[in-house]
Formats: structure tokens, sequence, C-alpha cells
């Protein structure tokens, strides 16, 4: 048979594909201990038919971008979670929006001292922190403040709902609905083993795939790489997939100071209780048909 020149349009139209490219908590641990699971702090790529969504920009951001690079000219929709510098401060090293031919749209909440998303990742690019400014990238970009609780269509196809699942930090959770598929991400709710949050609940409510961070500092706070017996945070990851009738659930933000091994663990014990589970690895694909 001929070969079809429309082939990777033909996948993405059929697929939702979920890539991570970085899936570690509070800064960035390259090292021999974090070599499988990744190191780079929080950051997303989601491709659904046509469109191209970055969900928080970590470390890995800087990755994504430069596998970008081939694929030029780029359009993408950024969205943020909150601005903690885990989800930001791969941002000033995204080569794509330095190079004019690209466009993105960015979306994030105001932050709690009322500040626009535009504001933070601007500042963080101020000197003498950093040697240049936000305006020197030449790429479209267009910055809109996000409406909590407020759909957004993408296209023809795509619809983006959000809810604030964490008063304190401001952070907003996403559930991207497309291709007759919804994915739901949620990087910083605020629940426990004992206290699930409502909020969440209704906004991952029979998902095909949460990606779910663990609550307050993932897993439990030992930093030998041995999985403590009365560590239960991981169950509460679980205990929401299950509340929520979830299909599947992928755990993502991992402590900086949990090795490969624990982690592997994790996943183990995970796994026993909700095989659908697994914890996230950089350069994992999860593809929904």
């Amino acid at each position: 048979m001929p070969k079809n020149d429309n082939a990777q349009e033909e996948r993405f139209a059929v697929t939702f594909d979920i890539k991570f490219w970085g899936v570690r908590d509070q800064i960035a641990t390259p090292g021999e201990n974090t070599l499988r699971y990744g190191g780079n702090t929080t950051c997303v790529e989601m491709r659904v038919g046509e469109h191209l969504f970055i969900f928080d920009g970590g470390t890995g951001l800087r990755k994504l971008g430069n596998s970008l690079l081939s694929q030029m000219p780029i359009e993408a929709y950024m969205f943020f979670t909150h601005c903690h510098w885990d989800r930001i401060q791969g941002f000033p090293f995204f080569v794509p929006a330095f190079i004019p031919i690209n466009q993105f749209w960015i979306y994030g909440a105001t932050a709690s001292n009322g500040s626009t998303f535009k504001q933070r990742l601007s500042k963080q690019m101020l000197g003498p922190n950093f040697p240049v400014p936000i305006q020197v990238m030449q790429s479209k970009l267009e910055f809109f403040d996000l409406a909590v609780e407020k759909k957004q269509k993408i296209g023809d196809e795509v619809v983006i709902e959000n809810c604030l699942l964490n008063e304190s930090h401001r952070s907003v959770g996403y559930r991207i609905t497309g291709q007759g598929t919804t994915v739901v991400y949620a990087m910083s709710p605020d629940y426990s083993l004992n206290t699930l949050n409502p909020a969440l609940l209704e906004l991952a409510h029979q998902a095909d795939v949460l990606v779910l961070a663990t609550p307050n500092r993932a897993y439990a706070k030992d930093h030998t790489g041995i999985a403590p017996e009365n560590d239960q945070q991981w169950q509460a990851c679980l205990k929401v997939a299950k509340e929520a009738d979830v299909k599947q659930v992928a755990v993502s933000l991992h402590s900086p100071d949990h090795s490969d091994g624990y982690l592997d663990e994790v996943e183990q014990k995970m796994k026993a209780i909700f095989p659908n589970s697994c914890l996230a690895k950089e350069g994992m694909v999860i593809s929904v048909p």
C-alpha cells in the first residue's frame, strides 16, 4: 500500500495523547537516584486532535520546547495551575517562545496577591535575576486571565473546564474533553486520606485519565528511600480515583527527596490496590483511543 503522508495528523485525529516532560515537586532533582522517573519539575503536553496543549511550565518545559523546534511553526495553548516557581521556572528557557513564527495562548488565574499571570511570568525574567526580559520573546504571546469555573471551547472539538482546588495557593485544576475522551489535570488539590476535596471529586468524575498530585508534600517525609509502614499519602490518590470513578490514574509531582527505588515500591503497592494506576515518569506517554 502507498504510504499515507498524513499518517501523523490522522493518528492525532483519533487519539488523545498525554506526555510527561516533568514530574517533580518544588525543585529539579537531577542525579543518579532519579534517572528513571526524572528530575524536572512539572510539565505535561497533551495532543487533542490538531490542538497542542501545555500544562504547567516547570523545568520540563525546556525539554518540551527543544522537542518542538523540529515541528515549527508552533501554535499551542498553555494552562498554568498556579504561580509557584516550580510551575513557571521553565518558561524563560522555552526556546519556541523566542521565535517569531510561533504563537501561544497563555492562561492562568490571578495570584493570591491579585497580580495577573502575565505579571508573574514577566517578573521572574527581570534583572538582576535574569538577563533577558519577557519582551525579547518574539513569538506572538497572548495572555488571558483565567475565569475560574468558566468553560472554554478550543476549536470545534475541545472543551476545557476548571475549578479552584486550593484556596491558599489559588491552584486551578483542569478537565479537558475532546475526541470522546476526558482527562483531568489536578496538580495541587487540597485533600487528604480522611478529607477528600468535593471540588476535586466533581472535576474528576468518570474521567478516562486522572493526572493527580499526592496531597501535601508527596508521600511521607522519609529521606531514606524506604517507604515507611504508616505511609498513607499515596492511598489518598487511589481513594480519589475510586470515589470519582475514574478509569485510570497517573500520580505525579513526586517529592525531590524520593529516589527511583522508593517510587518503585510505592507504585507496586498502588497497583496491588488499583491495577490501572501508575506513577508518572518523564517521557511516559498515555494514549487514549
